[in-house]
C-alpha cells in the first residue's frame, strides 16, 4: 500500500496542469521510460506583471516540494553569479559535486559522477597553474597543468572534513596503512624465521613500499581502464581538440597508447579552460561555450551511467524515477537559460536519450532562444598568405569544430518543451484541485541487492560457512573448508568419540599420539610409528608403478583413551607392515603393495561405518583388491561381510573364529580355527579328564560361565563360544549344569557368579569360560579367594586365544586351577625361520636405536613376546594370501580376479605352516587351520605354559586323544 507524503492545493488551473504533466513523466518512467524533456513554463502574455511571473515560479517550487519527500532524486538550482557563464557552470558543478536533496532517502545509493570529477580535476589543476606567477602565459602551461594533474592523481582534491570518519579514512591510506602493516608483519616474523630470511623479507617489503609510493605520487595504477578515462579518451566531442592522438589510440591492451591519448586530450581541455578564465582572450566566448557544454555532456553521461541496464547491482531495476532538476526562475543573467541551451545542444549533438528531467520557469519578458551565434575568431595578425593562410583556416576550423557540431543556428530548441500558460489559467482560482504525491516504493531488486541484503547475505554466508566448518570438523576427522576428507568420520561424543573409517588423507592418523609399544624386543616401537611406516611405504611407490591396495581393518582406537585396548590393532598392523615392507623393499616385485588403514573402533563396535567407507573408497579406487582384518566376531560381522561381498571385495580374516561366516559368505577367507574346531580339540582333553574322574567313582560335573549379552556390546563370539563349549562338555561326558553369566561394568563383575558356582554341591570339576582374555585375571582372582573353590582342583577351558595375555602376577593362574586354551597361531610348527630374521631387521629400522635387542642364547625367535600372541603372524599371513592372489604372475589383478584367485592360494613355509584355501573344507577334526592347545599351570611364583598338542596350518591330519594328553 502506497503512502502519501505530500498533499496540497492547486491555486490555479495552470498549476494543476503542470503538476499532473510532471507526475506523469516521473511515474511513467518505471513503465516505459519516456523521453525526458526540458520543460519550460512561462506566461503566454509578455506584458504581464511580476505577480504573474511569481505564480509561474511558485508552480515550480510547489512541484519541487511535492516530490522532495517521495524518493525522487531532485535538486533545486538558483543561479547567483554575476556572470551567466559562471552561474551556469556553478549549477552544473552543484549537480555533480554536492549531494542531491534525497541522498538519505532515495530508492538507491547516491549518484556517482566519475566523468565530472575527472573534468573537475583538470579545472582544479588549471586554476592552480593560472594562480601561480606567470601562469597566464601559454608558454609551458600545458606541461605544468599535466604535472599538477599528476600530483592530484587525476582526482579532484577534497577539502578537509570534520566528519568523524575522516580520521579513519586518512589512517588507512597506502602511505600510512602499508607502513604500519609492514612494521607489524616484520615484528611478527622476527620471532618465527631466521635473521637472513627476515632481512630478505624486510628488503622486499621496503622495495614494495617504494613502488607503492611511486605509483601513488604519479598517475594511479590502471588509470586508463577507469570508466571516466575511457569516456574521456573516446568521446567524439574531444576528437577535434586532439587530432594528434585520435580516439582509436585508446585500448585496454595498450596502456602507453591510451595514456598518450588521455594526456593529449587533457592538455587540450585544460587550454580551453584556461582561455575561458581570461576575459581579454580573443577566443574566450568559444572557450566558455566549449567548457560549459563539455561539463554538461559529462553530467548527462554520468546520469545515463547511473541508470544503465545490465549491471551487477541491478541499478536500473532499482531506480524507477528519473532525476529531476528545478529552476524556479531561469533568466539570461543567472545562467538558467544558458544551462538549458547547453543541455539542449549536447543532447542534439549526441542524439542519445538520458534520464534527466528539468522543469524551469521563465519570466514573461525573457525570450527563450538558442545560444546566439558566437563571433568569429580573428586570424592572427601575422598570418601568411597562400598555403599558410589555408592551413590557419583549417586550424581555426578544428578549434571550433566541437561547437560547430551543436545546432546553434537551428530555428527551434528540439529538447525544450515550452508550456505557455495563459493569464486566465494562472488566475482562475476557483478550481482548487487537491494535489497528492505518494512515496515511490523500493523495488524487489533493492531488497534483493541492497547493502543490507548484501550484508545479511555476507554475514549469513560467513556464519553458514563457520557453522558448516564446525559441522565438518565435528563430522569428519579432517574437515577443513577447502580440503575435507569424507572417508574418516567422528563417531560418538565426549569420551566415546572415535575417528572411524578409512585413512585416505595424510592428515588422518588413527594412532596419532598413541605411545603403546610392541612387546618383547620390539619395545620402543610405538603404534604411531608403525602407522607412519605404512604411510612411508605408500609414499615410496613411484607414479606409474604397478601396485595393488589392501585395506586393513581393525580396532585402532579406544573410546576412553586407554591405549592398552588397542594392542590387537597394533600387533595386527605390524604384521601387515612386515608383509608390505618385504614385498616392496626386500623382494622388490613388479607389483607393489599399498596399504590403507581402516578403523572399526574399540572392539570393532563401529565396524559398519568402517565397512561403508571401505566400499566408498573401493568404488572410486580400482586398485583396492580386498580387505584384511575384522578379527573380532560381533553381531554385525555377517552384515559387514555381506556388504563387502556386494561391493566385490574379498575378506581375508585374521582371528575371527566364527563357524558360520565361512559357510554362508563366499568372499570370506578365514585363517583362524573356528569355534567348533577349537572346541573339538579341547574336547580331546576334556574327555580324558572326565574319564579320570569316573575311574575314581566320581561323577564329572561342569558348567559354562559366559558374559551376559548387553546393549551396545554386539558380542556374537560369546554366544557361539558358549554353545560350542556346552556341546563339547556334554560330548566329553560331563554333567553340565545351568549356565552362569557375569556382567561387564568397568571390568568383569565375577564376584557374585563365582560365589554362586563355588557354593554348588558339588563344586564343578570343570568350567568352560566363554569370555575374553581381559576377563581372565578377575576370574583367577575370584577362584583363588573363594573358599568353596580355593581348595578344590578345577579345570578351566576357554575358547579365547589367551596367548594375548602375559600371565604375569596380575594375570596369574590360581594354584588349584589348570587352564587349557587354544592358540590360533601354532608358531612352533611353522616353517620359514628366515621370516623372524627379516622381521627383526625391518622393525629394527623403526626402533629409536635403529636395531632390536638380541634374544637370549637358545631362545626360539617365535617365543619372544614380540610374536608370542600370534596376532602379528596371523595378520602377516592374511596379507600375504591377499597379495599373492592380487599379484599372481607378477600381474596386477582386479578385486574380482583377486577374489577368484584366493581359492587357489597355497603359501608354503609360512610361520604357522601352509596358508591355503585351495582344498575343500575338511571335517571339524581334519580342519585346514593351524591350532595349538596350551596348558597353563602355576606351581611356583609364575605361570608355566606348555604346548599340549597342535597341528600346523594346511595339514588335514586330525588331532587325537593320544596327541593331547592332559
Amino acid at each position: 500500500m502506497t503512502r502519501e507524503v505530500w498533499q496540497g492545493s492547486a491555486e490555479n488551473e495552470a498549476a494543476s496542469a503542470v503538476f499532473h504533466l510532471m507526475q506523469h513523466l516521473i511515474d511513467q518512467y518505471k513503465v516505459n521510460r519516456p523521453v525526458m524533456p526540458l520543460v519550460v513554463a512561462q506566461a503566454a502574455d509578455a506584458d504581464v506583471g511580476p505577480e504573474t511571473d511569481d505564480r509561474v515560479e511558485q508552480i515550480v517550487r510547489q512541484i519541487h516540494e511535492a516530490n522532495a519527500l517521495r524518493r525522487v532524486p531532485v535538486r533545486l538550482l538558483d543561479g547567483d553569479s554575476s556572470k551567466a557563464y559562471e552561474a551556469a557552470l556553478d549549477m552544473v558543478r552543484t549537480l555533480t559535486e554536492e549531494p542531491w536533496e534525497t541522498r538519505k532517502n532515495s530508492q538507491y545509493k547516491p549518484f556517482s559522477f566519475p566523468r565530472s570529477r575527472l573534468l573537475g580535476a583538470i579545472e582544479q589543476a588549471t586554476a592552480t597553474v593560472i594562480s601561480q606567477p606567470g601562469g597566464g602565459s601559454a608558454r609551458g602551461r600545458e606541461e605544468r597543468i599535466l604535472e599538477q594533474l599528476g600530483q592530484l592523481r587525476w582526482r579532484t582534491g577534497r577539502p578537509r572534513s570534520s566528519d568523524p570518519w575522516y580520521s579513519l579514512r586518512n589512517s588507512v591510506r597506502p602511505e600510512t596503512f602499508a607502513g604500519a602493516a609492514f612494521i607489524a608483519a616484520l615484528t611478527g616474523v622476527l620471532g618465527e624465521i631466521s635473521w637472513l630470511l627476515t632481512a630478505v623479507v624486510a628488503a622486499a617489503s621496503l622495495l614494495g613500499l617504494a613502488v607503492v609510493r611511486l605509483l601513488s605520487n604519479a598517475a594511479p595504477p590502471l588509470l586508463w581502464l577507469r570508466r571516466a578515462s575511457r569516456w574521456f579518451a573516446t568521446t567524439s566531442s574531444l576528437a577535434a581538440s586532439s587530432t594528434g592522438h585520435p580516439s582509436d589510440g585508446w585500448s585496454r591492451l595498450s596502456p602507453s597508447g591510451s595514456w598518450r591519448v588521455i594526456r593529449a586530450r587533457a592538455a587540450a581541455v585544460a587550454e580551453r579552460v584556461a582561455d575561458a578564465h581570461q576575459d581579454d582572450h580573443p577566443g574566450v566566448e568559444h572557450a566558455r561555450q566549449f567548457h560549459l557544454e563539455l561539463r554538461v555532456q559529462a553530467l548527462l553521461e554520468d546520469l545515463l551511467h547511473n541508470y544503465r541496464p545490465h549491471t551487477l547491482d541491478w541499478r536500473r531495476s532499482k531506480r524507477t524515477v528519473p532525476p529531476v532538476v528545478f529552476l524556479p526562475r531561469a533568466t539570461h543573467d543567472n545562467g538558467g537559460i544558458l544551462l538549458i541551451n547547453a543541455i539542449n545542444n549536447v543532447r542534439s549533438r549526441r542524439s542519445e536519450v538520458d534520464p534527466l528531467l528539468l522543469l524551469a520557469s521563465l519570466p514573461a519578458a525573457q525570450i527563450m532562444r538558442h545560444t546566439p551565434p558566437l563571433p568569429p575568431e580573428q586570424p592572427p595578425a601575422n598570418s601568411a598568405a597562400g598555403s599558410a593562410a589555408a592551413r590557419a583556416r583549417y586550424d581555426r576550423w578544428v578549434d571550433t569544430l566541437s561547437l560547430g557540431q551543436s545546432p546553434v543556428a537551428a530555428a527551434t530548441l528540439a529538447w525544450v518543451l515550452r508550456l505557455p500558460l495563459s493569464t486566465a489559467k494562472l488566475t482562475h482560482e476557483h478550481a482548487h484541485a487537491e494535489l497528492v504525491t505518494c512515496r515511490v516504493g523500493r523495488t524487489w531488486a533493492w531488497w534483493l541487492m541492497s547493502r543490507t541484503a548484501v550484508v545479511f547475505v555476507l554475514v549469513g554466508s560467513l556464519l553458514g560457512t563457520f557453522l558448516w566448518s564446525v559441522h565438518w570438523q565435528n563430522e569428519y576427522c579432517h574437515g577443513p573448508l577447502t580440503d575435507r576428507n569424507t572417508d574418516a568420520i567422528w563417531s560418538g561424543s565426549g569420551d566415546d568419540r572415535e575417528c572411524v573409517g578409512v585413512a585416505t588423507s595424510p592428515e588422518v592418523l588413527f594412532a596419532r599420539g598413541n605411545d603403546l609399544g610392541l612387546n618383547g624386543v620390539g619395545k620402543g616401537i610405538t603404534f604411531e610409528r608403525i602407522e607412519r611406516a605404512i604411510r612411508e611405504e605408500n609414499a615410496d611407490i613411484e607414479p606409474g608403478e604397478n601396485f595393488v591396495t589392501a585395506v586393513y581393518a581393525g580396532p585402532l582406537t579406544a573410546r576412553n583413551g586407554d591405549e592398552s585396548l588397542t594392542r590387537k590393532g597394533l600387533e595386527e598392523l605390524t604384521g601387515v607392515y612386515l608383509l608390505q615392507h618385504a614385498m616392496n623393499k626386500t623382494v622388490r616385485g613388479p607389483v607393489k603393495l599399498r596399504v590403507l588403514t581402516a578403523n572399526g573402533g574399540q572392539d570393532m563396535l563401529r565396524q559398519m561405518t568402517a565397512v561403508k567407507k571401505i566400499v566408498e573408497v573401493a568404488e572410486r579406487d580400482p586398485s583396492v583388491v580386498g580387505v584384511v582384518g575384522f578379527g573380532r566376531n560381533t553381531q554385525e560381522s555377517e552384515t559387514a561381510t555381506d556388504l563387502l561381498r556386494t561391493a566385490g571385495l574379498a575378506l581375508v580374516d585374521t582371528t575371527n573364529s566364527s563357524s558360520d561366516l565361512p559357510l554362508t559368505h563366499p568372499n570370506y577367507f578365514g585363517l583362524a580355527a573356528t569355534d567348533e574346531e577349537q572346541a573339538y580339540a579341547l574336547g580331546l582333553v576334556a574327555r580324558q579328564i572326565a574319564d579320570r574322574l569316573r575311574k575314581k567313582k566320581l561323577t564329572p560335573h561342569a558348567l559354562v560361565l559366559s558374559r551376559a549379552l548387553r546393549n551396545g556390546d554386539k558380542d556374537r563370539y560369546t554366544a557361539e563360544q558358549r554353545d560350542a563349549g556346552r556341546k563339547m562338555l556334554k560330548k566329553a561326558g560331563f554333567d553340565v549344569g545351568d549356565d552362569v553369566t557375569y556382567k561387564i561394568s568397568g571390568g568383569a563383575g565375577l564376584n557374585g557368579p563365582v560365589t554362586s558356582l563355588c557354593e554348588q554341591k558339588p563344586v564343578p570339576d570343570a568350567l568352560y569360560f566363554a569370555g575374553r582374555v581381559e576377563d581372565v585375571p578377575n576370574l583367577m582372582k575370584e577362584l583363588s579367594e573363594n573358599t568353596g573353590c580355593s581348595g578344590k582342583p578345577m579345570t578351566v577351558f576357554t575358547g579365547d586365544d589367551l596367548t594375548k595375555g602375559t600371565f604375569e602376577d596380575s594375570t596369574a593362574i590360581a594354584r588349584n586351577v589348570t587352564l587349557y586354551h587354544s592358540s590360533l597361531a601354532p608358531l612352533d610348527k611353522g616353517g620359514n625361520p628366515g621370516f623372524y630374521r627379516d622381521a627383526r631387521r625391518s622393525l629394527g629400522a623403526l626402533h629409536p636405536d635403529k636395531e632390536l635387542k638380541a634374544l637370549p642364547t637358545g631362545t626360539p625367535a617365535h617365543d619372544d613376546e614380540l610374536f608370542a600372541s600370534g596376532q602379528t603372524i596371523m595378520a602377516y599371513s592374511a596379507t600375504a594370501a591377499l597379495y599373492n592372489a592380487a599379484a599372481r604372475g607378477d600381474t596386477r589383478r582386479s578385486a574380482a580376479e583377486t577374489w577368484a584367485t584366493l581359492h587357489t592360494v597355497e603359501l608354503n613355509n609360512m610361520p604357522t605352516g601352509t596358508i591355503t584355501f585351495s582344498r575343500e573344507k575338511a571335517s571339524v577334526s581334519e580342519n585346514m587351520h593351524g591350532l595349538n592347545i596350551i596348558k597353563v599351570v602355576r606351581p611356583g611364583p609364575e605361570a608355566v605354559r606348555t604346548v599340549l598338542c597342535g597341528k600346523p596350518a594346511g595339514i588335514p591330519t586330525a588331532l587325537t586323544a593320544k596327541d593331547c594328553k592332559p
